[in-house]
């Protein structure tokens, strides 16, 4: 089976799920072009462990792991299947590397699994398997964790690794405006280079050299599910750009696909 390329997704703000914009235009339309996988493999910031953990229900819920936001986000339910089956292949290729990890019955999709598959696969009819980000993951891990995680493309499993370009909570809660998108402007355009130029090394050291990148990322948790998604990737180039703008004056939400270029129709966003 020819291998699937990779994907990192911003997942933004919850309010992603009902303010689709442009970044949700853009979601829909490379769900279409990707066509059904076997599976979807999702490493968010939103679940960290110990150690690696990965998720084994046949059902899994939808977990609403945020506050203070409106009614409608709450209502909301993304009812994909599991796949214990592919749990237990996750746990399989990372232990080939040396990485152990247990199986969880009983934990949900949060919202950075579920937000942005709401874009991409609205009908919710492909499973859907999540796997943790331990909290000592550096650069070098998430790498690791990626490559790991790699050949499972070659089965029809997509991996996502969804994040945030840039994730300033406190300047988005205090709310942005445009000399602050800016500094969130150049992050994104070194970050990109880096990636159309599959430049992983680059990647890996953007937490310490990209242009205003501590206030970008002040903790690094929502950029390493970028290098997951790279370290996974059988291919860093082609590469496929998704520019979703920037939200609330600070939120990128650019989204990349490793491994393939695809022309995307790209449907009028509904929603600002």
């Amino acid at each position: 089976m020819t291998a699937l390329p990779t994907v990192f997704v911003s997942h933004g703000a919850p309010t992603f799920a009902i303010e689709p914009g442009l970044a949700g235009a853009q979601l829909r339309a490379l769900g279409r072009a990707l066509g059904k996988p076997r599976a979807i493999l999702v490493v968010s910031p939103h679940w960290m462990t110990r150690g690696v953990e990965i998720t084994a229900t046949e059902q899994p819920g939808t977990v609403h792991d945020f506050g203070g936001f409106p009614r409608a986000l709450y209502a909301i339910r993304y009812p994909a299947p599991g796949s214990p089956g592919l749990a237990a292949r996750a746990q399989q290729a990372l232990a080939a590397q040396g990485i152990q990890a247990s199986l969880d019955t009983g934990r949900g999709l949060d919202h950075g699994a579920w937000v942005p598959l709401l874009h991409m696969v609205p009908e919710a009819d492909v499973p859907v398997v999540q796997v943790s980000l331990p909290v000592d993951t550096d650069a070098a891990k998430a790498l690791a964790l990626g490559r790991a995680l790699a050949p499972l493309a070659h089965e029809g499993v997509l991996i996502v690794g969804s994040g945030s370009l840039t994730h300033n909570l406190h300047e988005f809660r205090m709310g942005g405006d445009a000399a602050e998108a800016s500094y969130a402007r150049e992050f994104t355009e070194w970050i990109r280079e880096a990636v159309v130029q599959g430049d992983t090394g680059r990647l890996a050291r953007a937490l310490e050299q990209a242009p205003h990148a501590s206030r970008a990322h002040p903790t690094s948790e929502h950029f390493l599910p970028l290098l997951v998604a790279a370290g996974a990737a059988c291919a860093s180039t082609p590469t496929t750009v998704l520019d979703g703008g920037i939200r609330h004056g600070v939120l990128a939400m650019e989204s990349y696909v490793f491994g393939q270029s695809l022309p995307l129709q790209v449907e009028a966003a509904t929603h600002a």
